[in-house]
């Protein structure tokens, strides 16, 4: 029951405070951002992991991913998996201008056939000992680097992720396989 509770209330935070940045993001950043921001938003291929790519103000970079994980945490404070982990590692560093908030929630997961799976907030919680990637504000040329927590089926393979700078973003491709 707790468990629901705080990711009811954490949802309801993402969406108020998305809400409120995505019409900031969109006001401010059409003009200024004219040139070349929009190009960034669609990438032209689909990146490999140990390669960058952009969507809007991140540049993400997947370091590592590792399925197959039955519990994140410690073994006083944790979280089981219901089928198994991914931990997907990341480096996300801000490109643009401005702060801009990472939100482990906007990530997805995909398996071959298309089936989507979200990030697991919780879990990245307690699988993210010195980085959060639930919530987190980057300044720009800064960068943080966390890691992504999916909780799949057990005989289920992700084969690609969509990383988001935003909830509203188009979106950028990383195969994993």
């Amino acid at each position: 029951m707790r468990k629901t509770t705080t990711l009811a209330l954490m949802a309801t935070a993402l969406v108020a405070l998305g809400c409120g940045s995505g019409a900031t993001d969109d006001a401010t950043g059409s003009k200024a951002d004219a040139g070349g921001a929009k190009g960034e938003d669609k990438p032209a291929k689909t990146a490999k992991i140990g390669q960058a790519a952009r969507d809007g103000k991140f540049e993400f970079t997947v370091k590592s991913s590792k399925c197959g994980v039955a519990k994140v945490g410690t073994s006083m404070l944790g979280d089981k998996a219901q089928g198994q982990f991914c931990l997907i590692t990341i480096n996300v560093k801000n490109i643009g201008k401005e702060p801009q908030t990472l939100d482990g929630s906007s990530q997805k997961a995909y398996t071959a056939n298309g089936t989507e799976y979200s990030s697991d907030t919780e879990a990245g919680l307690y699988a993210n000992k010195e980085q959060s990637t639930f919530f987190e504000e980057i300044n720009p040329g800064n960068q943080v680097t966390g890691v992504f927590v999916f909780d799949i089926p057990k005989n289920v393979k992700l084969t690609k992720l969509e990383l988001h700078d935003s909830a509203f973003s188009g979106g950028v491709t990383v195969s994993l396989a």
